[in-house]
């Protein structure tokens, strides 16, 4: 009864529902699991985006790292001078996630390989999208992806 009068208010005062505001330090995550919206720091220039996540002993839990690229590419991590263990969330230019590795290991070297035509990178603690069940096919929503082909809109 109450989602009704809502709509009903909603419609009245502006004919449709406004979706929920993008900003620039949150992402939300959305797939048959659920959703999941975690606070993060955009780095979105080469020098930003090369320091990434280094150095730092610790990440809350509800937090994150989005890397932003000027234009899809092929995307490629490492995990040295990284210090915590952390899941990557590779996604396209419509939000749309092509990739997830799971638990990259501190200081590793080896190449962490997310596919071509990526367009954002989310970097979370190890092990948070396997329990929330993140994986290929989630949608992902921010303010990047605001000038394109997004699946889920701001």
């Amino acid at each position: 009864m109450i989602r009704i009068a809502v709509l009903l208010i909603a419609l009245l005062c502006g004919g449709a529902v406004v979706a929920a505001e993008c900003r620039d330090n949150h992402v939300e995550i959305r797939g048959p699991w659920g959703e999941a919206g975690f606070a993060v720091e955009t780095v979105d220039t080469p020098k930003a985006r090369s320091r990434g996540l280094m150095f730092r002993e610790s990440m809350p839990r509800g937090s994150g790292m989005l890397f932003v690229y000027e234009a899809p590419r092929r995307a490629s991590f490492w995990m040295k001078n990284t210090l915590i263990p952390l899941d990557m969330i590779f996604v396209d230019k419509t939000g749309t996630v092509k990739h997830v590795h799971h638990r990259a290991v501190p200081g590793d070297l080896t190449a962490i390989e997310g596919g071509t035509g990526i367009y954002a990178v989310l970097e979370i603690n190890g092990g948070l999208a396997k329990s929330y069940g993140i994986s290929p096919g989630s949608q992902m929503r921010h303010i990047v992806f605001s000038d394109g082909p997004a699946i889920w809109p701001c």
